[in-house]
């Protein structure tokens, strides 16, 4: 299976789908990521508040597909905020990874009561500058917090990285990305713990209807409208599952019935707590 990619504003291309690893530890995400990766995934979700990088890493090793044949993100947290620390917190993680780069580094929350986060990003864009992180983004922000930024931003972020799905479909910020050339990453793409957006009668239906299950409706949904999405998972077979979702189309009508369980432009975690 050929997962297709999405162009960044850097050039290179992110495979829209990928394998989101929180909250896995290192034991767990090795195995998770060697069996995605002999399905076909390259595109690998981490983060430094998971602790798993290094798990991430092996799991790549042990599949034995080239380092270059991958598409690895992480994330770097309040902790990172201010000061020049992201360059400390980038260069710890490339050590946990034993990686030269990574393709995708993303500041993990905007914390806009710290008025950090514009400074931070100059030290982002520096670590663009040298190679070590091939693209630059953002998780959780909002689009004041992007203007805030592109207002002093020399590098515009490739990446928005936000809690999104049938119940939390963010129009404002994916319109803000599209205008502005910055790709909309789903994160918690199936709605999160418990039934969630699967539960739902309507995505059931679909799914009765058309043979999937609801899981692979709801992440047709998400490719289908443009954007990288990141389900989470530790078995195999889910992982086959939800790769099994670019040889069918929800036509406008079944689109429009999943556009009926949205509740509303701030549904959601608020951006400005830690919690992802």
């Amino acid at each position: 299976m050929t997962i297709p990619a999405i162009p960044l504003n850097t050039g290179a291309a992110i495979p829209q789908l990928g394998l989101g690893t929180w909250p896995l530890d290192d034991a767990q995400v090795a195995d998770a990521v060697e069996a995605a990766a002999a399905l076909g995934y390259r595109h690998i979700d981490t983060a430094t508040r998971y602790g798993n990088e290094a798990g991430v890493a092996e799991g790549i090793r042990r599949s034995g597909i080239a380092r270059s044949e991958f598409f690895v993100t992480t994330k770097l947290d309040g902790e990172f905020q201010g000061d020049d620390r992201a360059i400390g917190g980038l260069e710890a993680a490339l050590e946990r990874m034993r990686f030269d780069y990574v393709d995708l580094l993303l500041m993990h929350w905007p914390l806009p009561a710290r008025g950090q986060f514009v400074s931070t990003w100059k030290t982002f864009e520096r670590l663009h500058a040298d190679g070590r992180a091939r693209a630059i983004g953002v998780s959780n922000f909002r689009t004041e917090h992007l203007d805030t930024l592109l207002a002093e931003a020399s590098v515009v972020p490739a990446v928005n990285q936000i809690q999104l799905n049938p119940h939390v479909t963010r129009e404002a910020q994916r319109a803000y990305g599209a205008a502005h050339g910055i790709v909309t990453e789903s994160w918690s793409p199936l709605g999160g713990n418990g039934a969630g957006v699967l539960g739902e009668p309507v995505v059931r239906s679909l799914a009765e209807r058309l043979g999937r299950t609801p899981a692979q409706v709801v992440l047709r949904w998400h490719v289908q409208q443009g954007l990288v999405v990141i389900p989470k998972s530790a078995s195999p077979a889910r992982m086959r599952d939800n790769l099994a979702i670019f040889d069918f189309a929800l036509t406008d009508a079944e689109l429009a019935e999943l556009a009926t369980l949205s509740r509303g432009p701030d549904a959601g975690v608020d951006s400005n707590v830690e919690g992802h």
